[in-house]
């Protein structure tokens, strides 16, 4: 007897997001208690004892300031977020498919995968599907999730979407996840995802390379949906089951997701008449993906000690993940008192975090985790 597909979730019942924005192929974790100290977390993860993907940190919820920089980092930044937004979509329409299927990989893509599907629908007035599916270091990606999408969309339409490139990772893992797929009989899809900005030089579809502030990555769930990290972990998923995620319903009066999508998207008419020219200098340009940034995070492992390239975390959006999720180390930052470093500095303080300028730097900061935390 074949095992019955789980049913996907839709906002308000899971998320914040309305319904017609996203569609999250998980599976609902609500009620199970995965939140972990972060240090014995952190410990348990590098002793081996536990995988990052079988439990949850504690949500950081930031004071008044950190929440006051935060608005003030979207109103200084959303008319190039929209700008960025416009580029990798209209890259997406033009070179992958005029009516694309949006596969957003949770939870940094997921507020993309929206904007972008938001951007389509102004410029184009179209609107396309958007999933939202787990994918895990390691793991691989959700393929449960893979099948829900292939046996409802063409194949070649499906565009995987996410935040930000930083070594770029998580296009390593999805190729891997992906040739897996199709080696195992599913159906062959292309790898190559669209992001807003590729600092790491990882892909040929962004809105671009440079390590920018992308405001959605200076909050955790409060600025995706109200929805956690996904999780991967045998006692609460089983073989025929989406990968999960937990609704923290309970943080809804600091939720600002919906604000963060608003503000960028109302400045959509603002940046359309510098997108087609932005676009031919991209197409005019040597989009090839060179992996500089692994190449200079490895440079980094080395100088510093570091036991793994996994423990050195390149740009703007994975150093404020390191200072939110994990033990931090060290930030290093190319400029001493760069704008959109304000949030860094702040958290740094904060956590008793030492900051130290590198002018070397591939990218604007580098967020160091401390080892055997």
């Amino acid at each position: 007897m074949t095992t019955p597909a789980p049913p996907p979730l839709r906002g308000p019942a899971f998320g914040s997001y309305g319904p017609d924005e996203v569609t999250w192929l998980l599976k609902d974790l609500s009620h199970v208690a995965l939140e972990g100290e972060l240090a014995e977390r952190e410990r348990r993860i590098q002793s081996g004892a536990a995988h990052y993907a079988e439990s949850l940190p504690i949500e950081y919820q930031p004071g008044a300031q950190y929440q006051e920089l935060f608005h003030t980092a979207l109103r200084d930044s959303a008319a190039r977020l929209a700008h960025a937004t416009a580029v990798v979509s209209e890259l997406v329409v033009a070179e992958r498919d005029r009516q694309p299927t949006l596969v957003s990989l949770a939870r940094a893509g997921t507020p993309v995968g929206i904007l972008m599907r938001r951007w389509i629908r102004f410029a184009h007035g179209v609107d396309v599907p958007h999933y939202t599916i787990s994918i895990v270091r390691d793991r691989g990606i959700d393929t449960v999730a893979l099948d829900h999408i292939t046996a409802r969309h063409r194949p070649e339409s499906v565009v995987f979407v996410d935040g930000w490139t930083g070594k770029g990772a998580i296009q390593r893992e999805l190729t891997d996840a992906l040739n897996a797929y199709a080696r195992a009989g599913g159906a062959r899809l292309a790898d190559e995802l669209a992001v807003l900005a590729d600092p790491g030089s990882c892909t040929r579809t962004y809105g671009t390379r440079d390590d920018f502030l992308i405001a959605s990555a200076c909050l955790n769930s409060t600025v995706s949906g109200l929805v956690s990290r996904t999780v991967l972990n045998a006692d609460h998923i089983g073989p025929a089951e989406f990968h999960g995620a937990k609704f923290y319903e309970h943080l809804r009066e600091f939720d600002v997701s919906n604000l963060f999508l608003d503000t960028v998207s109302e400045r959509f008419a603002e940046v359309q008449p510098d997108v087609r020219r932005s676009i031919e200098r991209i197409l005019d340009s040597d989009r090839e993906p060179r992996w500089s940034g692994w190449a200079s995070m490895e440079r980094l492992r080395d100088e510093y000690g570091v036991s793994s390239v996994n423990f050195v975390k390149p740009g703007v959006g994975e150093t404020t993940r390191v200072l939110l999720r994990r033990v931090p180390w060290m930030v290093l930052v190319r400029e001493p008192d760069l704008p959109e470093h304000h949030h860094i500095r702040m958290l740094a303080a904060e956590r008793g975090v030492p900051v130290e300028v590198r002018s070397d730097l591939a990218y604007s900061c580098v967020g160091l985790v401390k080892e055997d935390a």
